[in-house]
């Protein structure tokens, strides 16, 4: 899967991007025909929980979309995948005939 990360107020090193393709990697076993994804990192200036990370799932026919705010991207992004595991696997059943 093609993977476009932005970094927003920050410079993202290798092992986030790295940790980021992985994790959206995972999501090709629920369905195989995503597209891409594009990813945006932000980092707030506000509280503990200053980073947001948002991620829109391209798939045939509809756009997936998640956005969470943690502490750390690592777990905005597990919070986000887990989030568009659930919307992909809806979407995948829409498709099938019942």
């Amino acid at each position: 899967m093609i993977v476009k990360v932005q970094s927003i107020h920050f410079d993202a090193d290798v092992k986030l991007i790295d940790f980021v393709q992985k994790k959206l990697d995972k999501l090709d076993t629920y369905y195989d025909r995503t597209i891409d994804a594009e990813v945006i990192l932000r980092v707030n200036n506000e509280g503990i929980e200053n980073k947001t990370v948002e991620i829109k799932l391209n798939v045939p026919g509809e756009q997936l979309f998640a956005t969470k705010n943690s502490a750390s991207f690592e777990a905005a992004t597990d919070h986000c995948t887990e989030a568009l595991k659930r919307q992909v696997q809806k979407h995948k059943e829409k498709l099938l005939p019942h």
